[in-house]
C-alpha cells in the first residue's frame, strides 16, 4: 500500500508503502527512477523496516532534525 512520495531529485523519488514480504509487514523506503517511457520503477536503493524498529527510526530522525537546527 502506497503512503506517499516525495522527490529526490530532478530524477528519482522516495517512495514509502507497507509491504508484506515472506509473511512479514514492513515499512519500505525505496529509491524510484523514471523510464524513458515515463514509468517509475524501484531501485535497489532503499530500506525495509519491520513495526518493532520504525519508532526507533523516527526518534533517530527528529534528532537529527533538532541537531540540524541548532546548527543553523
Amino acid at each position: 500500500m502506497l503512503i506517499g512520495e516525495i522527490g529526490k531529485n530532478a530524477k528519482e523519488r522516495i517512495r514509502i508503502s507497507i509491504d508484506e514480504f515472506y509473511g512479514r509487514t514492513l515499512i519500505n523506503c525505496r529509491v524510484y527512477f523514471r523510464t524513458e517511457s515515463g514509468e517509475w520503477r524501484p531501485t535497489r536503493k532503499g530500506i525495509a523496516l519491520s513495526k518493532q524498529n520504525i519508532n526507533e527510526v523516527i526518534g533517530l530522525l527528529k534528532r537529527a532534525s533538532n541537531e540540524l537546527k541548532e546548527a543553523e
